[in-house]
């Protein structure tokens, strides 16, 4: 019994350029990429890599923050991370909060409570018990809105954005971290 043997047609390869041949190299040996590898384990000038490295973390530093005050999510911080929180400091920094205010108001409400007269202090502090007041209740419907908005855009909300919002909105505008990405009126879809 004999066995045909079956041959294969051979297929020409199209001529190409010489650059797509091989990599023009040889494959480096083991040992040669671990001596390029080796490097001493104290630098010969001290000195000079101390800078050097100084250097490098001062520009790593300030990539840092100018991508957290740009609000790029790899640079925020933990507590900042997300498409809820991102949603929620827009939103916050789309409206304007009457506790945006808080701080300058109390810091006239000392000052004029240095004027000796008893009266005008005690007037002074019911104001301030008053806008105290109006303060948590404007925070209070914010926080209201902004958990139904939540829900109705990601179907549930996690847990402390309401306080989260209640803190951004605390703080003076140009003081907040990362900085407003929206201008106000611009809220979020």
């Amino acid at each position: 019994m004999t066995v045909a043997k079956r041959e294969t047609p051979v297929i020409e390869a199209p001529e190409s350029d010489a650059s797509h041949v091989g990599k023009g190299r040889a494959t480096p040996t083991r040992k040669e990429r671990e001596d390029a590898r080796k490097r001493p384990l104290v630098p010969s000038d001290r000195k000079e890599a101390a800078r050097s490295a100084k250097t490098q973390t001062q520009a790593a530093r300030e990539r840092a923050r100018i991508g957290m005050a740009a609000g790029e999510e790899k640079y925020l911080l933990a507590r900042d991370r997300g498409p809820q929180r991102r949603y929620v400091r827009n939103y916050v920094d789309a409206r304007f909060s009457i506790g945006e205010v808080i701080i300058p108001v109390m810091f006239g409400v000392i000052l004029l409570t240095l004027v000796p007269n008893t009266s005008i202090q005690t007037y002074l502090m019911l104001v301030l018990y008053a806008f105290v007041l109006i303060v948590v209740v404007d925070i209070f419907v914010m926080g209201t809105r902004i958990n139904k908005r939540l829900a109705a855009k990601f179907g549930s909300a996690d847990r402390g954005l309401r306080w989260y919002g209640a803190m951004r909105a605390l703080q003076l505008r140009p003081m907040r971290l990362p900085k407003p990405q929206v201008k106000r009126g611009q809220f979020p879809a």
